[in-house]
């Protein structure tokens, strides 16, 4: 589900050994788990800078959603590690160890590191048992919040989509422009959010809790991301 979710401020660097050798840094993908063991957060923030629309911080999301998105998350950290990337992310448990924020946090935990990819990671629910497949969300454009990512977060998404699709054999549910999410109004690098399936539809909800899924959708997004950046 894309309702947005209290952050904790956890920044997670490679290994020594896993750090490139080459004279110049290493890309740095910030990896945002959707959500949090706590639940929904009904508090309120800004849906973007200096807008009086307001957003809860977080809808709960689906059933399972913030364990399985964790796991993801944790896995593709151990492939870009594995890659020579940097990785940061913001929250590595199910619970949150510093602050207490909404998705204008997360934002800014990745603006903060200059992340040259913000990549959330989310899974939908649908009123219907029978929706499955994979999305991927990307920011619309808006003048004085997304102009300066739009582009690069688009081919970002298009990137993770093809291998994140190739990786898992997924039902395609193509590429969506949202102008409604917090966490993307207030990013300044480029960012995208990528719903791994349905934990409403059967099939698809025990494939997202088999480890060896996840390990299949790690892969596929940080080929994707290795696309993007250039290190492939």
């Amino acid at each position: 589900m894309v309702a947005e979710a209290l952050v904790a401020l956890t920044i997670v660097a490679p290994p020594p050994a896993r750090v490139s050798a080459a004279a110049e840094t290493p890309p740095l993908v910030c990896i945002d788990p959707g959500h949090s063991a706590n639940g929904a957060n009904l508090e309120t923030e800004p849906i973007g800078p200096g807008s009086r629309r307001r957003k809860i911080k977080d809808g709960g999301g689906a059933s399972g959603e913030a364990a399985v998105v964790l796991r993801i998350g944790r896995k593709l950290r151990q492939v870009l590690w594995n890659r020579g990337l940097r990785v940061a992310m913001t929250r590595t448990t199910g619970d949150f160890t510093v602050g207490a924020g909404g998705n204008v946090d997360r934002a800014k935990f990745c603006n903060r590191r200059a992340a040259d990819l913000m990549l959330r990671i989310h899974a939908d629910g649908s009123a219907s048992s029978a929706t499955h497949g994979v999305s991927m969300l990307v920011p619309a454009y808006h003048r004085g919040w997304t102009d300066d990512v739009y582009r690069r977060s688009k081919r970002a998404g298009r990137a993770a989509q093809r291998a994140v699709l190739a990786a898992t054999g997924a039902a395609n549910r193509g590429i969506v422009e949202r102008g409604d999410l917090t966490g993307f109004n207030w990013a300044n690098v480029p960012v995208i959010l990528v719903e791994t399936g349905f934990m409403t539809n059967p099939t698809e909800r025990q494939r997202l809790q088999r480890p060896r899924y996840q390990w299949r959708v790690a892969r596929g997004l940080a080929n994707g991301a290795e696309r993007f950046l250039g290190t492939s």
